[in-house]
């Protein structure tokens, strides 16, 4: 299952990673007394990411290249998205499972054209100790071949149908250059379905029920705009019927990113592994299977798309911690009074359900605390000083526009409200804004290349041929990488009297090109 952890990757490397052995290069992240970023987002995007990504304590490096210690302030934003998945996809009577990380080479090679995709990337078990093993054991690069022995034994009759599981776990793709935090890691966090129906309609239907539920994920929850579409038979998951994907686009970098993908495996699996039941006309049949899944790639786009170059901007709906109050006490100033003043501002916003926090150390000035939350992209800050306490309100500050209000205390919990609201649309309008200026319609091949050398998401027609596309990444191949479809959207364009850029032959479809991750 794709996921959206893709084949290439660009921007974000780390020059120093050394992806070859298992234990490559930390990054070498600058020790300095002072808060703010080295790189700037517009200048070297690549170093800015790996630098917020460390400061904004996210990740940490390990000392195996590709491998990242997924830090509480990325635990939070996941569990969040976790919570509201879960919750969703048993309302669908969905059941979670938990299968083994390992595989046996055997089943692990039994479809060819899947195990050809993963090929490179499996990493094997050869030894217990100092003894080699007999049979090299695999660790999952994704479960297909992990379940399928067992839902061929599970699957008997139509009443066992339909059969629908999903796991949360890791899995492990080892082989790839340039390892980059949340983006391409050689160990990462996913959920995985895997469904079996009796029926192709019935799978059909619920491959667009996820991928809606992907679309929510990033849009309600992480105020990134995707594009719905289904993905070219060059670009689908490697043994399936068809893929659908949601599109994210990085404007800073113009790289398409695949942001979580439903399958429609077809009955392809079912042939492979034998799963069949008996209909209700009493004959043998072959089970209809799908697999989706998302993982902590969303995390890697989120901060790409809404960072800056004070660090993180983290949407309200996801924030570990949503608003920060921070104590302004002046010389002269009741200390005691701010500080519980604060405690008190905090104890009435986490009774209204908001996630807040007082930094209240005495070792830190107002100012260090203001870039060290900005830094971590906390949506709001309150500042309480003397003049605060007088008047009897707070001073706001957003962390996505910097807009200063001050509020009456009487009034916290709604302001607040309508605040965190706001700056989680805003942060949604804005992205998308940024991601629609990028996007440009060509219909021919110059236009096609001069679009792409602009950094733009291309809505091309084409004649859907994979020779075709296969050519276009021959012919676009550079250092950035090579142009292909990211997806042919759902809502299509008129085709009516439209050529295909590349070949003049009547188009069949509109697709979305590009470079990506």
């Amino acid at each position: 299952m794709a996921s959206g952890e893709g084949k290439k990757s660009g921007e974000g490397k780390k020059p120093n990673a050394n992806a070859k052995g298992g234990g490559g290069k930390k990054k070498e992240v600058k020790k300095e007394t002072g808060l703010g970023l080295s790189y700037k987002k517009e200048d070297n995007f690549g170093e800015w990411y790996s630098e917020v990504c460390v400061n904004g304590e996210m990740i940490e490096y390990y000392d195996i290249s590709g491998c990242y210690i997924l830090r509480p302030w990325t635990m939070a934003v996941w569990e969040t998205m976790q919570t509201f998945f879960d919750a969703e996809i048993k309302k669908m009577k969905i059941k979670n499972c938990y299968f083994p990380l390992f595989v046996s080479p055997g089943v692990l090679q039994k479809e060819k054209d899947h195990i050809e995709g993963f090929a490179p990337e499996v990493a094997w078990v050869t030894k217990s100790g100092q003894s080699d093993l007999e049979v090299p054991i695999a660790i999952r690069p994704t479960s297909e071949t992990v379940m399928y022995p067992y839902y061929s034994k599970w699957i008997r009759g139509h009443r066992d149908l339909p059969l629908r599981l999903n796991q949360w776990c890791n899995v492990v793709r080892w082989e790839f250059s340039h390892p980059t935090p949340f983006i391409r890691s050689r160990e990462f966090l996913w959920q995985e379905g895997h469904t079996a129906f009796a029926t192709k309609e019935e799978a059909g239907i619920e491959v667009l029920e996820i991928l809606e539920l992907y679309r929510r994920v990033y849009e309600e929850y992480l105020a990134i705009p995707v594009i719905k579409g289904k993905k070219s038979e060059l670009e689908k998951f490697a043994g399936g019927y068809y893929t659908t994907s949601v599109e994210a686009f990085i404007p800073n970098t113009g790289r398409g990113i695949q942001g979580a993908t439903s399958h429609c495996l077809g009955q392809n699996f079912a042939k492979m592994f034998d799963i069949t039941f008996e209909n209700e006309k009493g004959e043998k049949a072959m089970v209809w299977q799908n697999s989706w899944a998302y993982s902590t790639r969303t995390i890697g786009v989120m901060i790409m798309v809404h960072g800056d170059d004070k660090g993180l901007v983290m949407p309200p709906k996801v924030a570990s911690v949503q608003i920060i109050v921070v104590p302004v006490p002046f010389k002269d100033a009741n200390t005691q009074a701010i500080f519980d003043a604060c405690d008190a501002t905090v104890k009435t916003l986490n009774e209204a359900g908001f996630r807040a926090e007082a930094d209240l150390r005495d070792n830190y000035s107002p100012g260090w605390k203001y870039s060290h939350w900005e830094m971590k992209g906390v949506p709001l800050r309150i500042e309480i000083g003397p003049k605060d306490l007088a008047n009897k309100q707070v001073r706001t500050v957003r962390r996505d526009n910097s807009a200063k209000v001050d509020i009456p205390m009487v009034d916290l919990v709604e302001q607040v409200k309508v605040m965190l609201d706001d700056i989680q649309q805003n942060l949604f309008d804005v992205a998308k804004q940024k991601r629609d200026a990028c996007i440009k319609t060509v219909r021919t091949w110059d236009e096609f290349i001069e679009a792409l050398g602009q950094k733009k998401m291309i809505l091309a027609p084409w004649c859907d041929e994979m020779e075709v596309e296969k050519d276009v990444k021959a012919r676009t191949k550079g250092e950035t990488g090579a142009a292909k479809t990211l997806c042919a959207p759902f809502d299509q364009p008129d085709l009516e009297g439209v050529s295909c850029f590349v070949t003049g032959k009547p188009a069949k479809k509109w697709s979305y090109w590009g470079r990506s991750y």
